[in-house]
């Protein structure tokens, strides 16, 4: 028995265990360092911040259901480098120029059973983190791709504190966030931010999801994780022919929360505009026919209380054409809403109206008030009953002057329905293949009739409004409308969550601007005071805004709505002035279309004093505050109605002493003068 464990040992000792030369890419600052290389067969690599570790040996590789894996026996054959820097203009959105100035290179590798195999991996090292993708070669190998799962490790060097949301469960991206060690993590939707004990803040996201499957994070025990891609009715979680590249994992680094927030690294790793002139994409506010059903005062669906009537239209668009509001959204005025509508049990009409909704005259009406109507396109996520009426629908909105529609596609995850190609109907989920295919289609379809899309229950946001502008806020977590009804509402530390995880991704349609805070439906109440609802304009960043209340209740508090109505939706700078995840954070931002500055700063339940310098008010010049605050008995259970308005006139040489109420906010205008 001895001599046979000997002779197992030697042969252990004698057997070559390759370990290729490593290839390593630095960030432009230097403090980002990446080593990429393979060992024991597999392709690995790691992440190094200002000298110490970030990411430890983390694996790379696929399973797929028609070749053999990539894995355990794979080599790194070549790699190159480059080095690119550009300043490029966003035509809409949170700044106008964006720096895009990273290190690349890319690592070949080969698998050495059988038949020779490649791929290769291309990591773009940024000052504000990292992006890393894999691409397959045209090679007789390996033509048709079936991916049954990518195996991506994250294994990170030190444990903290991660801030995440469910991933396969049923209400798609509409969870509370959990604040858990990372050790507890489950399985989680990206954005998934975490900051480390040593306080390193990251976030793990993905960039340029085109034809392919979401990528969710399979906590896999300590600190790892691994890639786990939506489901597919058909195996297979991808399916596509060589050549094609895979969306781009990222991780942004920071040192401080904040930082998070100043990061564009997911706009930079998108490809440039591919539609050309973009000038008829228009950032805009807008009101609607929304709340009123979500607090019972109306209903979708036709009847003695329908919201979408003619008459009702017509009320909203002439309190839009006085207040200033470009749009007025109008849901429930097609067929298709009575009867249980719900992930697609019945069938939307896109192009026929209810009896008592006159769609042509509702938006000559419009028009010659100086309003736009926002169309609605609910599809209940019924793909198969939606694409055959796409184009359809589109041109009656085009013909109609209509240039945005609001998307939406209410069914429980995994429940979306297409028709395969044998003309059956088949599940999916919200974030798999198909649903990339599908949001895409949408976008491309409703470009070629200038129409902008804002998708509700959508694929997750990663950074695509860069290559199609018009496709310019979308939801994809719990909005306002859970305030209305939801059980619980949202806490008040939702939306400071918000700003340092969904919101890393891109803008979002949360429709802020809630007054009647307390009751909303009975039993229900939202957990924010009204100064609070004011700053959400600020910090919750979209191109598009909704004034999302009644227009009676702005009409009885017109000093605050006079916020809404003056603040922007379009800018040309934004800064990060302070912040914690899940605590508070404050944001200023500047007027594209002038030089006014604006500040939005929220808490949680805690109340707070924040001292924020105004340095990033332009030097040399005064400027009128004009704030609206908490008042001094301000709480969002108790007092959430308490609000203060005053003026004062600052340079950019004060410090202001900003105080926020339990649930508070506080919302700044600063006119130049």
């Amino acid at each position: 028995m001895l001599r046979f464990l000997i002779a197992c040992l030697c042969l252990i000792w004698a057997s070559p265990v390759r370990a290729d030369p490593s290839f390593r890419a630095t960030s432009p600052n230097g403090k980002t360092v990446v080593e990429v290389g393979s060992s024991y067969g597999e392709a690995t690599y790691q992440i190094s911040y200002a000298g110490k570790p970030v990411i430890t040996r983390s694996k790379m590789g696929f399973l797929f259901t028609n070749a053999p894996k990539f894995d355990r026996s794979l080599s790194a054959i070549s790699h190159s480098t480059r080095s690119f820097e550009e300043t490029w203009e966003l035509p809409w959105g949170e700044a106008k120029s964006i720096l895009n100035r990273y290190n690349e290179m890319t690592v070949t590798f080969q698998d050495g059973r059988g038949a020779p195999r490649q791929f290769s991996v291309t990591f773009r090292v940024y000052d504000d983190g990292v992006g890393f993708r894999y691409h397959f070669p045209d090679q007789p190998n390996l033509k048709q791709i079936a991916i049954s799962e990518e195996m991506t490790e994250f294994n990170l060097a030190e444990d903290g504190t991660a801030w995440w949301q469910p991933a396969g469960e049923w209400n798609r991206y509409e969870y509370l966030y959990n604040r858990t060690p990372i050790r507890e993590v489950g399985q989680a939707h990206t954005p998934m931010t975490v900051r480390t004990k040593s306080g390193l803040h990251l976030s793990f996201h993905e960039a340029a999801l085109v034809d392919y499957s979401s990528m969710w994070l399979r906590h896999a025990g300590g600190t790892k994780f691994i890639s786990t891609l939506s489901p597919s009715s058909r195996g297979a979680k991808v399916v596509r022919s060589a050549p094609f590249s895979t969306p781009w994992r990222t991780i942004q680094i920071s040192d401080d929360a904040a930082g998070l927030v100043m990061s564009h690294l997911i706009l930079n790793l998108n490809e440039p505009n591919a539609l050309g002139d973009v000038s008829w994409v228009k950032p805009f506010k807008y009101i609607g026919i929304w709340w009123e059903m979500h607090i019972n005062k109306s209903t979708w669906g036709s009847g003695p209380k329908h919201g979408a009537t003619t008459e009702n239209a017509k009320r909203y668009i002439d309190f839009a054409a006085e207040h200033g509001f470009r749009g007025v959204l109008i849901e429930g005025w097609n067929k298709g809403w009575d009867g249980d509508w719900f992930g697609g049990e019945t069938g939307f009409d896109f192009t026929t109206a209810y009896p008592d909704f006159d769609l042509k005259a509702v938006t000559d009406y419009a028009r010659s008030k100086g309003v736009h109507l926002v169309g609605h396109h609910e599809t209940a996520a019924n793909i198969a009953n939606y694409e055959p009426q796409m184009e359809a629908a589109f041109a009656l909105y085009e013909n109609l002057g209509v240039d945005s529609v609001k998307t939406g596609y209410v069914a429980d995850a995994g429940g979306a329905r297409y028709r395969g190609a044998d003309g059956q109907i088949v599940f999916e989920w919200h974030d798999g293949q198909e649903a990339v295919r599908h949001h895409l289609r949408v976008v491309e379809t409703a470009a070629r009739h200038k129409i902008a899309i804002n998708a509700h229950e959508p694929i997750k946001d990663t950074g695509l409004r860069r290559t199609y502008p018009n496709w310019v806020s979308r939801e994809g977590a719990r909005g306002q409308e859970y305030n209305a009804w939801g059980n619980p509402e949202n806490p008040p530390e939702h939306e400071v969550n918000l700003v340092f995880t969904r919101m890393l991704a891109g803008p979002m349609d949360f429709t802020p601007g809630i007054f009647a805070i307390n009751p909303t439906q009975e039993g229900h109440r939202a957990r924010t005071t009204i100064a609070k609802q004011l700053a959400l304009y600020v910090t919750l960043y979209s191109p598009i805004q909704m004034a999302a209340d009644l227009p009676e209740h702005y009409l009885a508090n017109p000093i605050p709505f006079q916020f809404i109505k003056d603040v922007p939706v379009d800018w040309s700078e934004t800064r990060a002035l302070n912040g914690e995840v899940g605590d508070f954070v404050t944001i200023a931002r500047k007027d594209r279309a002038s030089d006014n500055w604006y500040l939005g700063a929220i808490t949680d339940e805690n109340a707070r004093r924040l001292k924020v310098p105004l340095s990033f008010l332009d030097a040399g010049r005064t400027y009128k505050a004009q704030i609206y605050r908490d008042g001094p008995n301000a709480d969002w259970d108790k007092n959430p109605l308490n609000i203060v308005f005053e003026e004062k006139t600052v340079t950019d040489k004060q410090v202001l002493d900003i105080r926020l109420a339990p649930g508070g906010g506080q919302a700044i205008r600063f006119v130049a003068q």
